[in-house]
């Protein structure tokens, strides 16, 4: 009665809490919506068991501030975590459970070099900005994001908090000083921790209530939690702590020395080889620490773990400085040589025996020194829950190199009595391994899907990633904090989830710290209990960031403790090269600053403090950049400001479609109300190169009188076969009316259509014709014919197009077709379509065959065409005595512009065919096979014929500038064609001298403009001048974009 009277009164609790806060989730637990309740009031420091939700709580009083934070609003929200693996997994919870906007803000995404511009960007689009501190510090001083934006700032790990940590930089230099100069739009603060304390004291009251007090003030927050670990156990399980001691059996002293002692030659003969090579300091001095790293790693192991997982660590590092082995210097061939020996000293104390395999014989291994007692009493540990088929366990480990080597023992030693599979996660700070990030999350998914069982980890999964379900941690080396301790226990969250503490049998004082570690939650949570009622204390002024340079307009801020930093940032961005790199030098015994000498500043004096002296001379240097100009308002570098304005510039989208410009020769405006005069130009084609049909010369016939210099322009077109040459003559003038015109573009667009795209619809060709008053290609294209040595439009072939009115007064209509009866000589020199396979032809003759005359097919079997037809084609011959017509392929149009020949394809223009006439339909007819060749050429020669226009049209109304200078109309077109256009011409072939020119004439006037700019700023300002994006956009200014040929000419 009474357990049914006390849930009812949580119930009721609940439904009270849920009310007062409405934007609480409906899954919520008591005591998150207790935590919210707090946090919606005052700030916040919510400290809760790993697993136990505090990041819900988060996201509720982000939603109880949403109606702040919706775009337009100029507000945002900050969510701070101590690291970028957290980032991605913070915003994937923030979105799962919010409708806000959120963007996610990491180191390698470059936010380093961004402006104020772009974070404003940012600030509008996105209402929660979850990033590592690090990056809202610095916002913060160079003024890109103000305090006064920021609505609710969330903490995560807020243990951090201390020291030069960011988020104490940002609680110290920011949020304490607005609140000493009573600024009230300060951000409402809600920081998340699992144990206040991080330090390893925890062993007396008044400790920890000093740690827990400081954490209040810097936070400025009070500290929420549960009165008991009941309170929150019966929503999240706690694991049961156990020790486990190991024996301290490490290998024998005298097989330990013996090989420290080899291992130390091999060092000091390969450090000899270095140091007396002939290579660079700095390639020496790297070379040094790869051998030092391998050294120190191989004694470590030796002495930690054993012999064998010495000699595995020893194989992964050699394995991990591959890449460098393989392309670096001799430095690095000298370290892969000593990575090789300290391999080959290993292997000689591993056993010969093929028959051997690690592991077999414990004993045996602890005896030769192969394992030592601490990794056999690992080993014992893990057997012990081998009958669990869904383990997951986490081992936590102190080096990166004890991860990598145990993952290989475990993964052969665990096949032996289960399935379990291992993986080792370290963090990639360091330089051991170089797991990704997207590495690492997938190992976690696996984790939690049961395809791996062991995970070997560095304190990158205390507070790292997010990982659930475990029912085994085993602490293989101690927790170095209190923190740690909390965090790593946290992580077994299953139902009789068990921690492991190994300690050395006889370490008392690890044991010792190990057990009050384990009381120390009870006592952090009293005292923070105790102080919960207490207002915020303020905090003290340090002088380390109160003495700060602030600009007035910006409001961004360098100090003591950002000023060296800053200083070295400006360093960097000057002039700098393989053998010089720009950097500060400081005189301690003086207290002279010394600047690069391509700084406007060359050194500074300063006395003071000598704790800070070096602080305080950077401030001062800072300070004199700012007030010369070297740095910007926000303190950023003026160059880089100058770089990222031209990048921005670069960056600027360019529309890559622009309108075609047509010469104005070649357009008009059509009317039908009189007759045209046409101005004839004879395109005479020669051909160099041996093909069973000849050329023929064609007509262009152009509304205007072109110019002596385009009238008369010779040019070659490349060919598979050879080269076609091309010359323009003018003819004279010729009168046609309207319906003239409308047949001869008729007679164009249908030979032209049927070549290059295969369309045989009247139509639609016919309605392309019809153009009335507006604004459209008008030049004409006529097939010519050489009468008494003169050519004349061959007006025979024009009428071609309409097959059906010629009419032939010597022969009698008796030959069966798709679409009826015609006369012999209409299906000679025809072009006809076949329907059932929607191919074209063009017909040479009529030949002694009929549809029973035998055919040899392509597996030398003989057939009809009769038959062949009806089981192709299943088409049955009407007319199977009609005689059947020889035809050959259309010509195929290609792309003869280029500066090459054409591959050599099957000609299957060359093939002929033999055609039942009644399964012909006629399309144009006569047309010479010749004349239908020759056009197959004009596509290319009016590409070549337009940019000759244009580029005259375009050289004309440079001369009305220049008439002093006269340019070749083709050099013209050699400058306005692109690469692009796989032209034989193009313009990077004329720029080498325009651009060296350019150059010249714009270093020239910067240098006489800003004489108190380095080279480098003066470089910078020259490229965002000179710059293609620069240069684009000018160009786009005069409209030269239109004019150019940047297409290839496709067909």
């Amino acid at each position: 009665m009474e357990q049914a009277m006390e849930e009812a009164l949580m119930e009721m609790d609940d439904y009270n809490q849920r009310r007062v806060v409405p934007d609480a989730l409906s899954f919520a637990r008591s005591y998150q919506l207790e935590a919210l309740d707090r946090a919606i009031r005052e700030n916040t420091i919510v400290y809760l068991e790993t697993g136990s939700g505090k990041t819900l709580i988060a996201i509720m009083l982000l939603r109880s501030y949403a109606y702040y934070l919706r775009k337009p609003s100029p507000y945002i929200s900050v969510f701070l975590v101590p690291k970028v693996v957290l980032v991605s997994q913070q915003a994937a919870a923030l979105r799962n459970h919010t409708d806000l906007k959120v963007g996610m803000y990491w180191g390698d995404m470059g936010v380093d070099y961004w402006d104020g511009d772009t974070w404003n960007k940012e600030m509008g689009k996105h209402e929660v900005l979850v990033m590592t501190p690090a990056i809202l510090l610095s916002c913060l001083r160079h003024s890109f994001i103000k305090l006064s934006m920021i609505k609710v700032l969330i903490m995560d790990e807020c243990h951090h908090a201390a020291g030069r940590h960011p988020y104490a930089c940002i609680m110290t230099e920011f949020y304490h000083h607005q609140l000493r100069c009573g600024v009230t739009e300060l951000p409402r603060i809600f920081g998340m921790t699992a144990s206040p304390i991080k330090s390893k004291a925890a062993n007396s009251e008044s400790t920890l209530s000093k740690n827990i007090r400081d954490l209040m003030t810097l936070m400025h927050s009070k500290v929420y939690t549960c009165v008991s670990e009941a309170a929150i156990s019966q929503f999240v399980p706690t694991s049961t702590p156990k020790f486990w001691f190991y024996k301290d059996n490490a290998i024998s002293f005298t097989q330990f020395e013996d090989l420290a002692k080899k291992l130390n030659i091999l060092k000091q003969q390969h450090e000899l080889y270095i140091t007396s090579s002939d290579l660079t300091k700095s390639a020496v001095d790297s070379a040094l620490k790869k051998i030092a790293r391998i050294f120190t790693a191989s004694i470590f192991c030796l002495d930690e773990l054993g012999v064998w997982l010495a000699l595995k660590a020893a194989e992964s590092l050699s394995s991990i400085e591959i890449e460098t082995f393989l392309w670096g210097n001799s430095g690095d061939q000298i370290v892969k040589k000593f990575s090789s020996a300290t391999m080959l000293t290993l292997q000689s104390y591993i056993p010969l025996d093929p028959r051997w395999s690690i592991g077999d014989n414990k004993n045996f291994d602890l005896d030769t020194g192969l394992l030592t007692s601490k990794v056999s009493c690992l080993i014992d540990c893990l057997l012990e829950y081998r009958g669990f088929s869904e383990m997951r366990c986490i081992i936590f480990v102190e080096r990166v190199i004890t991860a990598i080597v145990l993952e290989t023992l475990l993964n052969i030693l665990l096949p032996k009595y289960n399935s379990w599979r291992a993986k080792f996660i370290a963090g990639n700070g360091s330089k051991l391994q170089n797991q990704s990030r997207k590495c690492q999350n997938e190992i976690v998914e696996e984790f939690r899907m049961g395809l791996v069982n062991v995970i070997v980890a560095t304190s990158i999964l205390e507070e790292g990633l997010d990982v659930q379900s475990c029912n085994l941690v085993i602490r293989f080396d101690p927790s170095p904090t209190v923190c740690s301790f909390v965090q790593s226990r946290g992580r077994a969250r299953m139902h009789n989830s068990d921690y492991i503490l190994m300690v050395k049998s006889g370490d008392s004082v690890t044991r010792s710290r190990l057990e009050k570690y384990l009381v120390g939650g009870d006592m952090m949570r009293k005292e923070s209990l105790r102080y919960s009622s207490l207002p915020c204390e303020c905090l003290e002024s340090d002088q380390f960031h109160n003495q700060a340079y602030r600009v007035a307009s910006t409001e961004a801020v360098v100090n003591l403790s950002s000023s060296i930093t800053l200083l070295y940032l400006y360093c960097s961005r000057l002039p700098a090269d393989g053998y010089f790199k720009p950097t500060p030098r400081w005189d301690k015994e003086k207290g002279i600053l010394y600047l690069p000498k391509s700084c406007p500043l060359q050194a500074i004096h300063v006395q003071g403090d000598t704790k800070y002296l070096k602080n305080i001379a950077c401030l001062e240097a800072c300070k004199q950049l700012h007030q010369i100009g070297a740095l910007t308002d926000n303190l950023v570098p003026s160059i880089a400001v100058e770089e990222a304005e031209v990048e921005e510039f670069g960056n600027e989208p360019y529309d890559e479609e622009k309108p075609s410009y047509v010469p104005s020769e070649l357009v008009n405006h059509m009317s039908n109300n009189s007759n045209t005069i046409y101005y004839c130009y004879l395109i005479e084609l020669k051909q160099n190169f041996v093909y069973d049909i000849t050329v023929q010369d064609i007509f262009l016939a152009t509304r205007v009188e072109l110019d002596q210099e385009i009238g008369c322009a010779p040019f070659d077109m490349g060919f598979d076969k050879g080269s076609l040459s091309v010359t323009l003559r003018y003819k004279g003038s010729i009168n046609l009316s309207p319906d003239q015109v409308i047949l001869c573009k008729s007679f164009q667009v249908n030979v032209l259509g049927i070549l290059m795209n295969h369309k045989t619809e009247k139509e639609a060709v016919l309605a392309k014709c019809c153009l009335k008053d507006d604004l459209k290609i008008d030049y004409l294209l006529l097939p010519s014919i050489t009468i008494e040595q003169t050519p004349v439009v061959d007006w025979l072939t024009i009428n071609s197009v309409h097959p059906s009115m010629i009419e032939c007064a010597h022969h009698k209509a008796n030959i069966h077709t798709e679409k009826g009866l015609v006369c012999s000589c209409i299906l000679r020199n025809a072009l006809i379509c076949t329907p059932h396979n929607g191919r074209t032809y063009i017909t040479t003759d009529i030949m002694e065959l009929n549809g029973n005359s035998p055919l040899e097919v392509r597996d030398g079997e003989v057939t009809s065409y009769k038959k062949y037809f009806k089981q192709k084609h299943g088409i049955q011959l009407r007319f199977e005595h009609q005689r059947l017509l020889k035809a050959r392929h259309v010509f195929p149009v290609k792309n003869y512009c280029h500066g090459y020949r054409q591959a050599k394809d099957r000609d299957v223009s060359k093939t002929f065919v033999e055609i039942p006439p009644e399964l012909c339909y006629i399309i144009m007819s006569p047309i010479p096979v010749s004349m239908l060749y020759s056009f197959a050429f004009i596509p290319s020669i009016m590409h070549r014929i337009e940019g000759l226009l244009v580029a005259f049209n375009f050289k004309k109304m440079h001369l009305d500038h220049c008439p002093q200078n006269g340019i070749e109309t083709f050099k013209v077109l050699e400058a306005m064609t692109t690469k692009t256009c796989k032209e034989t011409f193009h313009y990077e072939s004329l720029e080498t001298l325009g651009d060296s020119f350019l150059k010249y004439a714009v270093s020239q006037q910067l240098f006489y403009t800003h004489q108190n700019h380095h080279e480098g700023l003066l470089s910078v300002k020259r490229e965002k001048i000179i710059s293609n994006a620069s240069l684009c956009k000018l160009g786009c200014g005069f409209r030269l974009p239109v004019i150019f040929l940047s297409l290839l000419l496709l067909l």
